[in-house]
């Protein structure tokens, strides 16, 4: 298969071997395949020293004259002889560049449309007719495995790091600490000292990503720079077998401060995102994840303001059995049996993992009818704020004021009118109930979270 579409131009054998090139480093041949199955599983088992050598052979191109000869697209045989012998045809649509030469017809990028996948190779750049055909071709490929696509963040979702510098004086035992486990294979504490920082992974990461993998294609997706999304990639897969090249990191992304599914060559219906930070997804709420910060060094709980002791200085860890990660591996796994189900009658192509989430995640408080007391500022919409949305996420019933129907008050002040009416019959809780049944994806019991701290007797 070639990264550009077929068509009757004959191509150099070093366009073959480029066009051969993109294709292997995208992953896709195997995808746009009629072969039967023993020839896919044939597929799979690339000649990797031939791999080695057309990026060789590709990484040798320093002009661009170099490879606009190379490229350069021959003329069609059936006009040998004619008038219009001798002319080269070109595109477009280019199908993208590299090095700033169309794929295909070898002409000069003009204009800079299309997306840059500089993750996949820096000087590579696809037009958007070409990334539908790639996303559509991945999409079969990743439909026949039965696998679904995760996107990973880094920091606080798998991992927490912190500098040297931003170390507390009761957090100093954690350098003898990684002194005596070096040579221990399942240590979760490094030392990076190219960077001058101490890296955290959380409890339960190598297990999740090996579980994960059989039956998700992953990304690494951070707002970091590039070198230490390299670092941490070598600490969470040493033997790329998870991420290989699928690292996308801050320079990537196409819009200022936002992560985007526009650099995936992967169908959004099959996306599921891990992440911490919300925000950073504005566009694709649907697919997100949000999981629970992890905060493990002093520096990280300074950082969003918590007025706490971290993991590390209590020294103690979350669990493994029951931390977040496995909480969501259990999460994926039920999304996965969803989408690929064969008793629904839809066709599996047609279908959509964002429904899904949204479907699992009502289940959670499904039921509650709530009412917020002193939870946020009287003036404002209580409709807009945050943990009225969560709670509404998650399957609950919001109201301002009190009804018989009310099942729980959520406040922050137990000596509120309504705090009062909810302690005689209802569950009166604090808000971090609806924040933990949302990172932990149960209803948690109520008794867990009680109000502190009184404060007044009205509303």
């Amino acid at each position: 298969m070639s990264l550009a579409v077929e068509s009757p131009l004959q191509s150099s054998s070093s366009g073959e071997d480029f066009a051969a090139f993109l294709d292997s480093e995208l992953d896709l041949a195997s995808s746009e395949s009629s072969l039967n199955e023993e020839n896919v599983k044939n597929d799979k088992e690339i000649d990797l020293q031939e791999q080695r050598s057309k990026r060789q052979k590709l990484e040798g191109f320093d002009t661009l004259e170099d490879l606009e000869t190379e490229t350069l697209v021959k003329p069609i045989e059936e006009h040998i002889g004619t008038s219009t012998a001798g002319k080269y045809v070109i595109c477009p649509p280019h199908p993208g560049f590299f090095k700033g030469l169309c794929i295909r017809c070898g002409q000069i990028e003009e204009d800079g449309s299309g997306v840059a996948f500089g993750y996949i190779h820096k000087d590579l750049r696809l037009g958007n007719v070409e990334i539908e055909r790639l996303r559509g071709a991945d999409l079969k490929n990743l439909l026949h495995k039965k696998k679904l696509i995760l996107i990973l963040d880094l920091d606080h979702t798998l991992l927490n790091s912190t500098r040297f510098a931003d170390i507390t004086s009761d957090e100093e035992y954690l350098f003898r600490q990684i002194d005596g486990m070096k040579d221990d294979p399942d240590r979760s504490l490094f030392r990076l000292d190219t960077m001058h920082m101490l890296t955290k992974l959380r409890p339960f990461v190598h297990n999740f990503l090996k579980e994960a993998s059989s039956f998700c294609e992953m990304y690494i997706y951070t707002m970091a720079e590039r070198s230490y999304a390299m670092e941490i990639a070598k600490l969470l897969d040493p033997d790329k077998v998870y991420f290989d090249s699928k690292v996308i990191t801050q320079s990537d992304c196409t819009q200022r401060h936002q992560k985007g599914l526009d650099v995936i060559l992967g169908a959004e219906s099959l996306v599921v995102i891990l992440d911490d930070t919300e925000a950073v997804w504005h566009r694709h709420k649907d697919d997100l994840i949000q999981m629970e910060r992890y905060h493990f060094f002093a520096s990280s709980c300074r950082q969003f303001g918590f007025n706490a002791k971290s993991l590390s200085q209590l020294m103690k860890d979350e669990r493994e059995s029951d931390g977040a990660l496995a909480t969501v591996l259990k999460i994926l796994k039920r999304t996965h049996q969803m989408f690929f189900d064969p008793d629904v009658a839809s066709d599996v192509s047609t279908r959509d993992v964002r429904p899904l989430l949204k479907g699992i995640r009502q289940e959670i408080l499904q039921g509650c009818r709530i009412v917020f007391s002193r939870v946020f500022p009287s003036k404002s919409p209580a409709q807009d704020h945050p943990i009225w949305k969560m709670a509404e996420r998650l399957g609950a019933t919001c109201y301002t004021e009190v009804d018989p129907s009310v099942t729980h008050v959520v406040s922050t002040d137990t000596g509120t009118q309504k705090a009062h009416w909810a302690a005689q019959k209802k569950f009166l809780v604090s808000p971090h109930w609806i924040e933990a049944s949302n990172f932990l994806w149960q209803r948690q019991k109520e008794e867990d979270f009680p109000i502190s701290n009184p404060r007044s007797r009205n509303s």
